[in-house]
Order: C-alpha cells, then structure tokens, then sequence
C-alpha cells in the first residue's frame, strides 16, 4: 500500500483487504460502511456490499467535524 497514491474516489481494492472495519453494522442485511485508518491518519471508507467500488477518503479534522456534527444533531436530517 506504500507505493499506491491515495486519493479521493480510488478503488477501494486499491488499499487493500486488511484494516477495514464495520464500526455502523446493523440489521441492515449486511450491507454498512467500513473505515480503515491509513498510515497518513486518513480515513478511508467504503461501501462494504461494493468493497472493489471508490473509496472515499477523509482527514482526520473533517472526520472529526463530521462526528461531532452528528452527536450534535446536525445530520439529523438524513434520518427523514
């Protein structure tokens, strides 16, 4: 994974089988988001029922906002 450029919208497969985790698995028939931690401190998720699919990759501040956002009520308009 060393040699691999990691960008926005990669395939997923790209990065790897080893690290991705299911932190939001559900009874939603197993299909969830799975995150892995890169080596830079991104994050890296991507659709677990599309795991050759894009990958989409975050810094750790935007993930941090976007969690915090969340526990605050802000994303609960996805919910509806």
């Amino acid at each position: 994974m060393d040699r691999v450029r990691i960008y926005n919208g990669m395939p997923a497969a790209q990065l790897g089988n080893a690290g991705w985790r299911k932190p939001w698995s559900g009874g939603n028939g197993g299909n969830c988001v799975e995150a892995m931690k890169l080596a830079d401190g991104r994050i890296a998720f991507r659709q677990s029922s599309d795991p050759e699919g894009p990958a989409l990759i975050y810094t750790p501040a935007e993930i941090t906002a976007f969690i915090q956002g969340a526990k605050a009520g802000q994303a609960d308009f996805l919910l509806s």
